[in-house]
């Protein structure tokens, strides 16, 4: 990738307040980042409220400008350049608001959250009866049954999105106790590598049982199962996560990867 100096900067504003960004490529320098910084700035304190560049994916040196002069990274656009050779190649847009913070340690942590890695945050919940069978949910869009819980929010303590899910899911107020285990799930199924947290929901009674009200949007079924009969209906990885959490020793909690204990 040719390195820049000395770029010739283009804001082409439009009607509606916003702008783009253009920028022409030349040979190395470290400058290309102050430059756009102090164009955009001059633009935005002129009225506009938005300005945005789009770069190609792999416009490693580009993308690294734009974040420095506080840019953020808003989405990918899947296949939108096509290359010389005639191959597709993935744009990366970024944009800056007249309202963005971009000093100090929040902006620096604003623009950089917008382009790091961010994984999954699931919280799952344990609850057995007194027999020791755990229950376990077959939900309406896949095949594989799991425990109670989901996706965590954004902002939502791993501990309240178990509560949240289970609540959702069941029609309960189910109280959620202990973390048992935390496991490192690769990509799956389309989605990206996450983290699971599992904890314990206790043990509960036929009565207790009674109260739940499943979500039929979600929720296709439940029931209590051995272990043994719960490797029939989640997935491997699943039934190695599921044997761990109910067989670690009370007031302690298991790292795992993939469902193995590390």
């Amino acid at each position: 990738m040719a390195a820049r100096t000395d770029p010739a900067i283009r804001i082409t504003a439009a009607e509606d307040g916003s702008a783009t960004l253009h920028w022409e490529p030349g040979p190395a320098t470290g400058g290309l980042s102050r430059a756009i910084g102090g164009a955009v700035e001059q633009a935005l304190s002129g009225g506009l409220h938005r300005v945005e560049a789009t770069l190609p994916a792999d416009d490693r040196a580009g993308r690294v400008a734009l974040l420095r002069a506080g840019f953020r990274q808003e989405g990918v656009r899947r296949q939108a350049a096509r290359l010389p050779g005639g191959d597709r190649a993935d744009l990366v847009l970024y944009a800056r608001l007249a309202d963005d913070r971009v000093d100090g340690p929040h902006g620096f942590t604003a623009v950089m959250n917008s382009a790091l890695p961010r994984k999954r945050l699931i919280a799952h919940v344990v609850i057995r009866d007194e027999a020791g069978r755990v229950l376990l949910c077959e939900t309406t869009f896949k095949t594989d049954w799991e425990l109670p819980g989901g996706i965590v929010e954004p902002g939502e303590s791993p501990r309240d999105g178990a509560i949240r899910e289970v609540r959702e899911e069941l029609g309960v107020d189910h109280p959620v106790g202990r973390l048992l285990t935390v496991d490192w799930l690769p990509p799956y199924l389309g989605w990206e590598d996450a983290c699971e947290l599992i904890f314990d929901g206790g043990v509960i009674t036929e009565s207790d049982l009674d109260r739940f009200v499943p979500d039929q949007h979600e929720i296709a079924a439940v029931r209590l199962c051995t272990l043994t009969e719960a490797a029939e209906l989640v997935t491997e990885a699943g039934h190695r996560r599921l044997v761990a959490a109910c067989s670690v020793p009370d007031g302690e909690s298991a790292y795992l990867e993939h469902g193995i204990r590390v």
